[in-house]
């Protein structure tokens, strides 16, 4: 299997994937007048396969995905950016289907068929006549070289697209997965099955049942979206959606699926990391020795999401008593007299004491580094989990203090 990375402010090009065609325009939605609404179409309804925020606050979009997922069947995802069309109500709704029958109409498709998803500010009204007035202009632009138009359209205060690619090689032939994915701030997703934001959308040309579909995103997004943070908090519009054309004819097993997802999504959640707002550095905490899987899990996101933590992490410090406090208010029994610490492969605690200023002073010149990783083992049990999380400094108050200005 061959991946591309998820793309950072280098050019890459990603070649279109059949059965799949894509196109932007600006429908007046965001202040700074670019380019808003974005539209992907399947050639015909194909397998599809998503999941949505568990935050209980869900916004318009959201709750109208849930709804048209369960058919396991779409033909296009719309997307805009500077409106969240959380927290409208009725109206919310009927501006998310408004907006999306005028691109069914257009696309001679289902309305049901077509899934909304936004990204922008919460409590703002989606003003639906605007894309709806578009949408002729939107359907006409539709192309399968239109990927970097969708991926730009769909940004808020990211400082680059995220793309990802990856080829599955079957016996039957050859497969493609592309990933494109938005997300700076308000990243700490929660995103399950059907019952700032991050937005991520994987379109294959294998051939795959939606139910290996929803299956293999699910065991994906697990391992990657929802190990990531960059502030610990989960938005009203997270979205994971995949679709599968079957436009190659190569026949993809659940484990080949899941493996390129694998790849794909955890390009994409570290280049949402990575660019964090105001972040200068992508950090893996890495827990070991407890007793579960789950347990880990626990430590791992709560020494993430420390803000003692984080803030340590910007100041390029060594403090390795934020990181045993954290781990140690997770909830997770552990024997702190076993626990060591490492940064960036520098060992600085042994049984729970420090191993003195030089080691200290090592990892300390190692965290100028842009990636690194910080190892808590804290016993000999089985569990094994990493997080990925971001420093946080002052270019995330300058961003965060003022986003609605």
């Amino acid at each position: 299997m061959h991946v591309h990375p998820a793309r950072d402010p280098m050019p890459m090009a990603f070649a279109s994937i059949p059965g799949f065609r894509f196109a932007a325009v600006s429908a007046g939605i965001r202040k700074d007048g670019r380019v808003d609404t974005a539209l992907a179409v399947a050639d015909a309804p194909v397998a599809a396969a998503g999941l949505v925020t568990r935050n209980r606050v869900k916004a318009a979009p959201i709750l109208v995905a849930a709804e048209r997922l369960r058919a396991a069947e779409l033909r296009a995802v719309l997307v805009n950016s500077g409106c969240a069309n959380a927290c409208t109500g009725e109206p919310g709704l009927a501006a998310a289907r408004a907006s999306t029958a005028a691109v069914a109409r257009e696309l001679g498709a289902r309305e049901e068929h077509v899934v909304p998803a936004s990204t922008g500010v919460i409590g703002a009204l989606l003003p639906a006549e605007r894309i709806v007035a578009r949408a002729p202009e939107l359907v006409a632009k539709l192309s399968p070289n239109g990927i970097d138009d969708f991926a730009l359209a769909i940004c808020t205060t990211d400082r680059w697209p995220k793309l990802a690619e990856a080829t599955i090689e079957t016996p039957s032939g050859s497969a493609r997965v592309l990933g494109i994915a938005k997300g700076a701030g308000m990243i700490h997703p929660d995103v399950g099955p059907p019952q700032a934001t991050m937005l991520a959308f994987l379109f294959t040309d294998a051939k795959v049942s939606a139910r290996d579909l929803g299956r293999a995103l699910g065991a994906a997004a697990d391992r990657s979206f929802n190990a990531v943070s960059v502030d610990g908090d989960t938005s009203t519009n997270d979205l994971v959606l995949a679709l599968a054309s079957g436009a190659s004819s190569a026949s993809v097993g659940i484990e080949a699926l899941t493996a390129a997802f694998d790849q794909v999504s955890g390009e994409l959640a570290r280049s949402m990391v990575r660019d964090g707002e105001g972040a200068e550095h992508v950090v893996e905490i890495q827990v070991r020795g407890v007793a579960s899987h789950d347990d880990a899990r626990q430590v791992a996101r709560t020494v993430a999401t420390s803000l003692l933590v984080k803030t340590a992490l910007f100041g390029r410090e060594a403090n390795w008593g934020r990181l045993l406090a954290a781990a140690g208010r997770a909830g997770v029994p552990f024997d702190p007299t076993e626990a060591s610490v490492s940064i960036a492969g520098v060992e600085i605690v042994k049984h729970g004491v420090t191993l003195g200023n030089e080691a200290e002073a090592e990892a300390q010149r190692r965290m100028q580094d842009r990636d690194y990783a910080v190892e808590l083992r804290l016993g000999g049990g089985p569990g094994r989990f990493t997080y990925l999380t971001s420093d946080l400094g002052h270019g995330y108050v300058d961003v965060n203090a003022g986003y609605r200005s």
